[in-house]
């Protein structure tokens, strides 16, 4: 038996429903974690999604910005919201699923994106990106990595050098910055987390999944970044069948700048 997780910076779930559907009806996940979902609880589409047999769902909204959603074709046991920083802005919310022998706990972040200057002196947005990422490091390990566990999300950060279309040229912009990365790190190695989509495309081999609006032609420029990600604790590691990316969301009508992203486990 397995079970596919997909994750989805959407940009407006409201918006984009049409093409969430129809994602939902082509790949069928088990579970869709989306981000940045621009709507409070009230608001959600979840009659849309139940209608597919997405029945089991959890927002942690906010009305305009932000905000996350889990829905699943499978049980949950509990979920659970966390704030971070301070505040209470919607960017994280977790769910532990049903019938399985060790309960798994799967995450769903929306981090800050930093804004533009990447100075925590000068740029408020991007203090408050590097407080969440050193809060996500203090909590995410020991107790709570130490049983199998999914993180996924938009992180806001390519951590790597081929999860970029340019090392040299995005060092000093936001997303790819020395600080960024290497307090990314610092987040995955606190609690020993597997990169799960580099378990299937190796480090040194280019992998995006977004690209920026202001691109006249996204697909020929091809100047993405990988800012959505899965990670799995080590007992889920030797679990991963498989990954995708959804690149061709990209050319949907009206699209997000982030694809879908769709990892296979082993229950």
């Amino acid at each position: 038996m397995t079970i596919s997780i997909a994750t989805w910076n959407i940009n407006s779930v409201r918006l984009r429903i049409d093409l969430v559907t129809s994602f939902l009806e082509a790949h069928r996940p088990d579970i869709l974690c989306l981000q940045e979902i621009k709507c409070i609880e009230g608001n959600f589409p979840a009659a849309a999604f139940k209608k597919l047999g997405y029945t089991h769902q959890v927002v942690h909204g906010q009305k305009g910005y932000h905000g996350v959603a889990t829905v699943a074709r499978v049980p949950f046991i509990e979920s659970n919201r966390r704030g971070f920083c301070g505040k209470d802005d919607a960017r994280h919310v977790s769910v532990t699923l049903a019938d399985r022998e060790v309960p798994i706990t799967l995450h769903n972040f929306y981090v800050p994106a930093g804004g533009d200057e990447p100075d925590p002196a000068i740029n408020e947005k991007f203090a408050h990106k590097l407080g969440f990422l050193d809060e996500m490091r203090s909590w995410l390990t020991g107790a709570e990595t130490n049983r199998p566990a999914i993180l996924v999300g938009d992180l806001n950060i390519a951590p790597l050098e081929q999860d970029v279309w340019s090392h040299k040229q995005l060092l000093n912009v936001v997303s790819h910055t020395p600080v960024e990365t290497e307090k990314l790190e610092a987040v995955r190695a606190a609690g020993g987390w597997v990169d799960a989509m580099r378990q299937f495309v190796p480090a040194d081999q280019k992998l995006y999944t977004w690209w920026s609006y202001r691109a006249q032609d996204w697909e020929a420029s091809d100047r993405g970044r990988r800012l959505d990600h899965v990670w799995v604790t080590p007992p889920l590691r030797g679990r991963l069948l498989g990954m995708e990316v959804i690149r061709e969301a990209r050319g949907w009508n009206r699209p997000s700048d982030h694809v879908p992203v769709i990892v296979k486990i082993a229950a």
